[in-house]
């Protein structure tokens, strides 16, 4: 208690601080609040309630803006006015749902991609493509 009472006198601490810093046994000696006058102890909170966390809306699952053929996505960029005043901005992909005929599974498969992806898919086929991106189109 030696410590406690040469803190208590060196530092100007209220008195509620120093009566709180002085009875703690399990006080960590020199961590003390200069700037709130409060002691810090490794003692359990006396209060045994449970917080309940803020609950948030579950929100609904939107599909990003990524085309999974070709991995484009969203481009930031700058708007820039006559007076070359420059403002952020964002550039999309130019994303599609289509249907598509896939010849190996003889059906139709649903998609959503990029119109640059459409045009892929047409020079070389939707297998090779499907394969080269790695994507099972089993799942789809």
């Amino acid at each position: 208690m030696a410590t406690a009472t040469l803190l208590s006198s060196t530092f100007a601490m209220p008195a509620a601080a120093r009566r709180a810093f002085s009875s703690s046994s399990t006080s960590l000696g020199f961590a003390t609040s200069q700037l709130a006058g409060l002691s810090l102890s490794a003692a359990a909170p006396t209060s045994t309630a449970v917080v309940p966390l803020l609950k948030r809306p579950l929100q609904p699952i939107v599909a990003r803006r990524v085309c999974p053929f070709t991995d484009k996505k969203t481009n930031r960029a700058n708007k820039v006015s006559f007076s070359n005043h420059k403002t952020k901005k964002q550039q999309f992909v130019n994303l599609q749902y289509k249907k598509l005929w896939w010849e190996a599974g003889k059906r139709f498969v649903k998609l959503r991609l990029s119109t640059k992806a459409l045009k892929t898919i047409e020079k070389h086929g939707l297998d090779a493509v499907a394969r080269k991106a790695g994507i099972d189109l089993n799942k789809k």
